[in-house]
């Protein structure tokens, strides 16, 4: 697995264990609302994780951008997929997001390095 995605993932592994250690009842609900909300519905996975991409971009969240790059790729997202979504995101978000593009392609090539 490349360093850039080991080290994401162990980080946000070790957090959120840290973070529901916490036996704090709104955050654990938050979570799992998250967690229900991406699975499959109405709308595939794959359309969902998408949606997402889009909305941490606009967003500026580089975190969320990077789970969602990830969680995409799990579900059999292209690079023309991801490159389409990012150009809505950046259309939505104005030219403010193209800093958060930048690190989007370089986190997406790691995870293809992963996958090779």
């Amino acid at each position: 697995m490349h360093k850039k995605v080991q080290e994401f993932n162990d980080y946000r592994s070790k957090m959120n264990k840290k973070i529901l250690a916490s036996d704090n009842k709104v955050i654990k609900r938050i979570f799992n609302l998250d967690t229900n909300a991406f699975k499959e519905g109405h709308l595939p996975v794959k359309t969902k994780e998408l949606l997402g991409l889009v909305a941490s971009a606009v967003l500026r969240c580089d975190d969320c951008v990077q789970y969602h790059l990830e969680a995409a790729k799990e579900n059999g997202v292209t690079t023309a997929e991801m490159m389409e979504t990012m150009s809505i995101a950046n259309l939505v978000g104005g030219t403010i997001v193209i800093p958060h593009l930048r690190k989007a392609i370089e986190y997406w090539e790691a995870l293809e390095e992963t996958t090779e």
